[in-house]
């Protein structure tokens, strides 16, 4: 009888881990270009696709966002928010869609649109999540705190680009 609910229960583990394998396997197959960023702490940007390849840059803020130019199995061709290319392992990225701040300071504002009131200001440099894009502007989330910024102070969103 306990054979069979260990059984039971390691059936019910590998069809768990074949349907997160397929999710992953999916998300591999996405033809450049696309947006994505850094998911881990750390991640070696690599002249070429494999770790006997010098690494030329360590990304230590995790949520960077990074645009996919190229791909092969494991490894990601991207350019960074400063134009820096190079290769990165897939596992260590992530498609959660991120933005970061550019030029001076910006406002935040309560809806899409110039003539909202502004809710916070976020300075350069700072990385925020996005959703909603569309019509030039995006909602970004920075630690909770979110509003609506227009598509030109950012990078990590395509020009005309919709985010559901």
């Amino acid at each position: 009888m306990v054979m069979r609910s260990v059984k039971g229960f390691g059936i019910v583990a590998a069809l768990v881990l074949a349907v997160a394998a397929a999710g992953v396997a999916e998300a591999q197959q996405r033809t450049p270009p696309y947006w994505a960023s850094v998911a881990a702490g750390k991640a070696r940007m690599r002249t070429g696709p494999g770790r006997q390849f010098p690494a030329v840059w360590l990304y230590v803020r995790a949520d960077l966002p990074i645009r996919v130019i190229a791909s092969v199995p494991n490894w990601r061709r991207i350019e960074d928010p400063d134009g820096a290319k190079g290769w990165v392992q897939a596992n260590l990225l992530s498609e959660r869609r991120t933005a970061i701040v550019r030029g001076g300071i910006q406002p935040l504002r309560t809806a899409p649109q110039e003539s909202a009131a502004i809710a916070w200001r976020v300075e350069p440099g700072v990385v925020g999540r996005i959703s909603r894009c569309g019509d030039g502007w995006c909602r970004l989330d920075v630690a909770g705190r979110g509003g609506f910024i227009s598509t030109d102070h950012i990078w990590g969103v395509g020009t005309g680009e919709t985010v559901p």
